[in-house]
């Protein structure tokens, strides 16, 4: 796959389009928005607090985990490992975006990185296999999510009572079946199949029998570790498939 000479700049009318296109699963997350209000001013938060943390950090897992360990007394350094092992996965993420965001000034680069989510990140990636760069579903698609996590928050910190409980709806399961239907409608080689394997199957290992919130480091560094060793060819070439061509700029 080559990548080109890209520009650094974003269509202004694709950032538009990927924002309507995320707005159906970003529905979903207004009502995890909803029961993390809730959950926060249960524990004590006034509801500035918890709408500023979800303006500010907008890491859905993360803030549910330190409103759960909220208290008189909060351990610092305990919290900082779990929001950390339940983040880490963005490393990995973020390395995926790397041959299209290198060209970028860090500036902009951060910036849009700020918005990075599973789900845009999914279709980002899914499009990229097909030589399709498309980092304006980052920024758009993440716009729309952000959008919908903070108007979730509003709603529960100041209606409780609205989404209780959104497993009760199997609304918990959205996400897991859009990023699902993204694997499956990526690349089908042996090298991902394997990858999202061995990283599903190491998840639900450590799930079981490590610490809470390790499962999602030892899943992504497993499927990580066997697209980093297992390195498929082109055919009729000794490159891998995915290695960078040169750019001549980089020197």
């Amino acid at each position: 796959m080559t990548t080109g000479n890209y520009s650094h700049s974003l269509s202004s009318a694709k950032v538009r389009s990927e924002f309507l296109r995320l707005v159906p699963i970003s529905l979903f997350v207004v009502a995890f928005g909803a029961a993390f209000g809730l959950a926060a001013v249960q524990k004590g938060f006034e509801p500035f607090q918890a709408l500023l943390m979800s303006i500010t950090v907008f890491a859905g897992a993360s803030q549910f985990a330190v409103v759960d360990m909220w208290g008189t007394e909060v351990s610092v350094l305990p919290l900082i490992a779990v929001v950390f092992a339940i983040n880490s996965r963005h490393l990995l993420m973020g390395a995926s975006l790397y041959p299209m965001l290198r060209e970028m000034p860090p500036g902009r680069r951060y910036g849009i990185l700020l918005l990075l989510t599973d789900a845009n990140w999914a279709v980002s990636a899914q499009e990229y296999q097909r030589g399709i760069r498309n980092l304006e579903v980052i920024l758009g698609g993440g716009l729309a999510i952000w959008i919908a996590w903070i108007i979730g928050t509003w709603l529960g910190v100041y209606f409780g009572g609205l989404l209780r409980e959104p497993q009760s709806l199997g609304l918990d399961m959205v996400l897991g079946c859009f990023l699902l239907a993204m694997a499956l409608g990526g690349n089908k080689s042996p090298r991902t199949l394997v990858a999202w394997t061995v990283a599903a199957l190491s998840s639900l290992a450590a799930w079981k029998w490590l610490p809470p919130n390790t499962h999602v480091v030892v899943g992504a560094l497993a499927g990580g570790a066997v697209g980093f060793f297992w390195q498929e060819k082109k055919p009729g070439s000794k490159e891998p498939v995915g290695a960078q061509q040169e750019d001549p700029h980089d020197h």
